[in-house]
C-alpha cells in the first residue's frame, strides 16, 4: 500500500474530493492550511501589476518571497489504485498556471483499524 500526499490550490479541494470520489477512492485525510512556495517566487496577478508599474503590486513583492495557503491532501491506497489516484488528482487541479501543486507517493508498511485491531488492505475504504 502507498500514501499519496498531495499539496494543492485550496480552491481545489471540493473538486479534489469528488474526483476521488467519483474514482472510487472514499477515504482521505486534509490538513487545514499548510504553507509553502515552489521555484515560482511571485503570484501572477502581483507580477502583472509591478510590469503596469501599480504602487500597490510593487509593494506586495517585499523583500521575501511569500509562501502561498495551500491544502495538504493524504489518501492511503493499495498499491493497485496509486496510479488511478494520482490520475485523478492531477486532472482535478492542472491548470495553466504555476502553483498547482505537488504530489508524493509514499510507501506504507501497515495500516490497522483501531476498534478492531484488522491490518493491511482489509482496512483501507477503497
Amino acid at each position: 500500500m502507498k500514501c499519496v500526499m498531495a499539496i494543492i490550490r485550496i480552491d481545489k479541494m471540493n473538486e479534489t474530493k469528488r474526483a476521488l470520489r467519483d474514482a472510487g477512492i472514499s477515504s482521505m485525510t486534509a490538513t487545514g492550511s499548510v504553507y509553502g512556495r515552489g521555484k515560482g517566487l511571485w503570484d501572477a496577478k502581483v507580477m502583472e501589476g509591478v510590469k503596469e508599474g501599480r504602487p500597490e503590486a510593487i509593494a506586495l513583492l517585499g523583500a521575501e518571497p511569500r509562501l502561498r495557503p495551500q491544502r495538504l491532501l493524504q489518501v492511503t491506497v493499495p498499491d493497485k489504485k496509486v496510479a488511478i489516484c494520482v490520475e485523478v488528482i492531477i486532472e482535478a487541479n492542472q491548470t495553466p498556471a504555476p502553483g498547482d501543486g505537488k504530489i508524493f507517493v509514499l510507501p506504507v508498511s501497515d495500516a490497522i483499524r483501531v476498534r478492531t485491531g484488522e491490518r493491511g488492505d482489509e482496512v483501507l475504504d477503497v
